[in-house]
């Protein structure tokens, strides 16, 4: 067999190794020959068909064999047979490759579970794979022909033209045939196909279920303000969850002209730092990134927080990523800043508390206390620690009566006393307060206050209060047995004046008796006036009046002692003070009074001057400035800083030419401080003395004025005499008012029990009654309740209050009770002759 050297490079021969060989001994045993012995025998004229040759080395060698019969036409000459091999192994390589893949795309086709399909560039579908019937419902001949957007969501659409763009994996939602739609993980690939059209396969792998997780998980980040990272350190790319990006608020994958990166997660600040924490952890395969920080919102506000990573290893420990997460932990530190800073409130608070603080435990053991329960016990606060309470204040049953505070607040009285180390007792004021947490009662605190002073302030307050009741009931029983007898001195001497037949040697007598009384009675008033004053009972009366009038008044009242001792006085007052101010008339007058008495006291040549102006306005609020100067002997200057003590003279009691209790300036200057103003006494080089004080008064209003208009043009007279009762049980008492009575022209009959003024009251008719408020028997009061209770209004005489009290409260019992006015001892005609004007007067 002749070879050319071709064949023979593809057999692996040489031309002279194939020269001897026979086409037998080149061709792979297992191929048939029928063609080969068809064509030997003349039947067909050619062969073209593929044989599998040998190769020297015994691989086989893929050829396409073409046989051409040659006849000579020198008949003698033999046929010969001329074999054209061209080595085609590499295209049978080719499409055995191809054919394995068509049998793998087939399997895979059949048996898949993902839906494949192959459709035009407008959407026309051309193949479907079979997986289509299990997971859509469809058969492939139901689909092909039909366009791809009846499958797909209307609303993902514009997406799915997005994709053939990209072609990026994308999530779409695909109609199942019974109208469900599932969601699909899908990829488009665009093909250039035969005759230069192009293909476009979609492959779609079916992930509702994941999709399903992926939403819980996306919803599970959301209420829990967490989200996720992950750091691919092999191509170093960094990829955030949706919710991680609305935590930071990116709003895009740029920031400042840059991608994302892993460190954009921290303040700048912490940048370094977080970059050796990630160093460390990939380093150590035990540490785990965690961390909390802190970043500012774009509003200002703080944002706390917290991040984790874990890192994966190969298996040769290289490390691959770090997946992490971060969790807005905001609302939890801003609790824990609450938390802290109450814990930070209550240990300030037992710290610097002034009272002894001790938390226990159900048992009544002390977990802990303060300094203040140190000092109390005597025990220091480690030694105090597991001891129990009932150490401390010698009770039992402690569990009991904490458990029975929850209840019952009282139950902290059993906690009086706190026992010292050394053995003595410390009284307190406890409260037992429950630790309650979770709506569950954990423990008890204990507070305790040492009233040990307090209970010596108490009882001295207690001992104050007893004074002072003593003091108040002493100056009533006082006032009440010098009236008495004063009433019948004063009344009888006003008696014995009005008689035609003295002499004057006799009316001399009773003039000393008369100042005599007066001069008593005025210290016996100082002393009570004091009195109400200085225990804050006295009141202002306020009421329309003319300062002008008050000061005149004020002058007239005393003008007479002023000519007795020749002695001028005069008064001035500024045109700006209006014509009507409303206060205190008979306060001030009070004042002004004292004031001019003692300047006429101590003046024995000269006079008086008074003097009253505007010092300031404002509010309807105006401030009068009084001054009243005497020529007298003047006061020392290291002696007018006593001026204003209360039973304070500045001569002395043996050499002293002035009467008096030394409560006048006493009095002024608790009554000027009533009203808002001060009085001071002036240093002067002129002789005598210069004081000044000062009030608040208000303006009047209109409706006020009216009530100061006159109404009475002439003198209120009597019509006919009175049927008077005296109720009185001192003969003297009785003798002088139903003489002063009978005088007037009234006719008067006695009571001196209670029961007498009831029963005359009751069967006889009276138009007043003068009720004693000390009776036997019946007091004045309740003798005064039974008859307003017994008789009709029309029927019931009047009935005036006659007491020797003089006290805050006094008047104002008497009217109380049902009685229609009030006097008090002692008693003159002029007083007694006013009262009954008051209820019985008529015009003339």
């Amino acid at each position: 067999m002749n070879a050319n050297p071709m064949l023979c490079r593809m057999l692996g021969y040489s031309c002279g190794e194939l020269m001897i060989r026979t086409f037998m001994d080149i061709i792979h045993p297992e191929e048939r020959l029928d063609d080969l012995k068809q064509f030997l025998e003349g039947t067909t004229e050619s062969i073209d068909t593929q044989r599998r040759l040998l190769h020297k080395n015994g691989h086989v060698v893929h050829v396409s064999l073409n046989l051409l019969r040659i006849v000579d036409e020198i008949p003698a000459m033999p046929t010969c047979i001329m074999l054209q091999f061209n080595d085609i192994t590499e295209k049978k390589e080719l499409e055995r490759e191809l054919l394995k893949a068509e049998e793998l795309y087939l399997l895979i086709a059949e048996n898949t579970q993902d839906i494949i399909y192959q459709c035009s560039e407008e959407g026309i579908i051309a193949y479907c794979s079979p997986s289509v019937k299990d997971i859509l419902g469809y058969t492939s001949d139901e689909l092909i022909g039909s366009t791809e957007e009846l499958l797909f969501h209307q609303g993902d659409i514009p997406g799915l033209a997005a994709s053939k763009e990209h072609g990026n994996p994308c999530q779409f939602r695909i109609r199942h045939k019974n109208g469900e739609y599932l969601w699909f993980e899908t990829r488009v690939k665009k093909l250039n196909g035969e005759s230069g059209s192009i293909v476009v396969v979609v492959i779609g792998r079916e992930i509702t279920e994941r999709k399903k997780q992926q939403d819980i998980i996306a919803e599970a980040e959301r209420i829990a303000i967490i989200g996720s990272w992950e750091w691919d350190i092999c191509s170093n790319k960094v990829s955030f969850s949706d919710q991680l990006r609305r935590i930071y608020n990116f709003e895009e994958d740029e920031l400042q002209n840059r991608p994302l990166q892993l460190t954009d997660l921290v303040p700048v600040e912490d940048q370094q730092w977080f970059h050796r924490e990630i160093e460390m952890a990939m380093k150590d395969g035990h540490h785990d990134l965690a961390a909390e920080f802190r970043m500012i919102n774009k509003d200002g506000t703080d944002k706390y927080l917290h991040i984790r990573g874990v890192v994966s290893y190969s298996e040769t420990g290289v490390p691959l990523r770090i997946n992490g997460t971060v969790q807005d932990v905001t609302e939890r530190k801003l609790v824990e800043f609450k938390l802290q800073e109450t814990i930070e409130r209550y240990t300030s608070l037992k710290k610097y508390n002034h009272d002894a603080v001790m938390s226990l435990d159900l048992e009544g053991n002390i977990i802990n206390a303060n300094i203040v329960a140190q000092e109390m016990t005597g025990y220091a606060i480690q030694e105090m620690v597991g001891l129990n309470i009932s150490r401390l204040i010698e009770k039992k049953g402690i569990k009991e009566i904490l458990s029975h505070s929850l209840m019952d607040a009282s139950v902290e009285k059993n906690i009086d006393r706190i026992h010292h180390k050394e053995g003595y007792a410390v009284e307190v004021l406890a409260t037992i307060a429950p630790i309650i947490i979770n709506r569950r009662n954990v423990g008890y605190y204990i507070i305790a206050k040492d009233i040990t002073e307090q209970k010596k302030l108490i009882i001295d307050k207690e001992t104050a209060e007893s004074t002072n009741k003593a003091k108040t009931e002493f100056l009533a029983m006082m006032s009440h047995e010098i009236r008495t007898p004063m009433n019948g001195v004063i009344g009888m001497t006003d008696l014995l004046m009005e008689t035609p037949t003295l002499d004057e040697e006799q009316r001399g007598y009773l003039e000393v008796i008369r100042k005599s009384g007066d001069t008593l009675l005025k210290i016996i008033n100082d002393i009570l006036d004091f009195s109400k004053i200085d225990s804050g009972k006295a009141e202002l009366i306020e009421s329309p009046f003319d300062v002008r009038a008050t000061i005149l008044e004020s002058v007239s009242v005393l003008s007479y002692k002023a000519q007795e001792k020749q002695l001028h006085i005069s008064f001035s007052v500024s045109s700006d003070i209006p014509v009507m101010l409303v206060g205190d008339e008979k306060r001030v007058k009070q004042i002004l009074m004292n004031l001019i008495s003692n300047a006429i006291k101590f003046t024995k040549t000269g006079g008086i001057s008074i003097a009253a102006w505007k010092e300031a306005q404002a509010d309807k609020k105006i401030k009068l400035k009084f001054m009243v100067k005497d020529t007298g002997t003047g006061i020392p200057k290291d002696q007018a800083d006593q001026l204003f003590e209360p039973f304070k003279q500045l001569d002395n009691l043996m050499t002293r030419e002035a009467e008096g209790t030394g409560l006048g300036l006493a009095i002024c200057k608790k009554l000027v401080n009533l009203m808002g103003g001060e009085i001071w006494l002036e240093a002067t080089e002129e002789p005598g003395a210069k004081f000044f004080f000062t009030v608040e008064l208000r303006e009047k209003e209109w409706k006020e004025a009216k009530s100061l208009e006159p109404t009475q043009l002439h003198e209120p007279s009597l019509q006919q005499p009175l049927r008077i009762l005296v109720a009185e049980d001192n003969k003297i008492n009785q003798m002088v008012l139903s003489k002063i009575l009978a005088k007037q022209g009234h006719k008067v009959q006695i009571a001196e029990r209670g029961s007498e003024v009831v029963e005359m009251a009751l069967t006889a008719s009276f138009d007043l009654i003068f009720m004693d408020v000390h009776m036997p028997e019946i007091n004045g009061f309740e003798a005064t309740t039974i008859i307003k209770d017994a008789l009709k209004p029309a029927d019931c005489p009047i009935i005036i209050a006659v007491t020797a009290n003089a006290l805050k409260g006094d008047r104002e019992k008497c009217l109380a009770s049902g009685m229609d006015e009030y006097i008090s001892k002692p008693i003159r005609s002029r007083d007694v002759l006013e009262m009954i004007r008051k209820f019985f007067a008529s015009e003339c």
